[in-house]
């Protein structure tokens, strides 16, 4: 008999609801391409040692309307999926590290002078973890309309790194991250999903 545990889901939502509050701010501020939000909170390397929260700061800063749309939904289908696999401090370790591994690779080498700034690092470490945990379940990407292998839609969206004016450091930081996680989860919980 299969027993169902109530999830919940409320670190997720607040990171969510995080983010989306970071760029209501930077809309209201605005000055586009970089404004003072932009410029406090996100990632620039040759500034680290004098801003070092951006660290992690930087995680909760995009640059436009499809970057946080793109970003929020890709956290919330593989966060959720996630928490219910591992539970929440298993997510925020996740999340939290990918992110931070994601933003040191930036920082060691991407432009000393460029900013770096999303959750992408720390989607993909989700997603990468995922992917070593349940490489087979069938998921949607938004522009291929037939289901494919979770592993396939990572690597399939992890591509896209290499477009200009994406942040590919922070994207393999986090993947790598992600994929040593999913090793480590997958051991410990012997848990399969199909």
């Amino acid at each position: 008999m299969r027993t169902y545990r109530a999830v919940n889901l409320n670190v997720l939502w607040f990171l969510i609801a995080l983010n989306v509050v970071i760029f209501i701010i930077e809309l209201v501020i605005g000055g586009e391409p970089i404004n003072e939000v932009v410029d406090f909170l996100g990632l620039t390397p040759d500034e680290l040692s004098q801003q070092p929260w951006t660290i992690i700061s930087s995680m909760f800063v995009h640059g436009s309307v499809w970057h946080i749309l793109f970003n929020m939904i890709s956290l919330y289908f593989l966060g959720s999926f996630f928490i219910r696999a591992t539970g929440e401090k298993s997510f925020l370790a996740v999340f939290f590290l990918g992110g931070l591994a994601g933003n040191i690779l930036f920082a060691l080498l991407a432009n000393p002078f460029s900013t770096g700034i999303g959750a992408s690092g720390a989607v993909f470490a989700i997603g990468g973890a995922l992917a070593v945990m349940v490489p087979r379940v069938p998921v949607f990407i938004f522009f291929i309309p037939v289901p494919i292998p979770l592993w396939v839609a990572i690597l399939i969206l992890f591509l896209f790194s290499f477009l200009p004016k994406i942040a590919w450091q922070a994207h393999l930081g986090g993947l790598l991250l992600g994929l040593i996680a999913g090793l480590i989860l997958r051991r410990r919980r012997r848990i399969y999903y199909f």
